[in-house]
């Protein structure tokens, strides 16, 4: 008993030097990343097929995406909702791929 407290009262007591020496500098925080990652937008979901859906929405000032019509790729890791059909509103969240193409990375029903 009398080990395992002397061990969590050291480690307890070097967690503060190591969160000290933890380097961020080496990421990426540019505002328009971590923008992207948080803009949602309503849209109609027009059509779904082959990896990508087809919406149509307004304009989403935060990333300068005008009212328009089109086709957007799902990213991987994204899937429709269940029950979500053609015709439906949804709320999605645009952002980048892994080649900094326009994608979608999250998908919602509206309402």
């Amino acid at each position: 008993m009398r080990k395992v407290l002397v061990s969590k009262l050291l480690s307890l007591s070097l967690a503060p030097a190591a969160l000290a020496q933890m380097d961020h500098s080496h990421m990426d925080q540019s505002p328009t990343q971590a923008t992207e990652q948080m803009v949602h937008a309503e849209a109609t979901l027009d059509a779904i097929g082959g990896g990508s859906i087809n919406v149509s929405y307004g304009p989403i000032a935060e990333i300068g995406w005008s009212t328009v019509t089109m086709d957007v790729p799902l990213m991987e890791s994204v899937s429709l909702p269940d029950g979500i059909e053609p015709g439906d509103g949804i709320i999605m969240m645009p952002g980048r791929d892994s080649d900094g193409m326009s994608a979608i990375s999250g998908v919602t029903a509206s309402g």
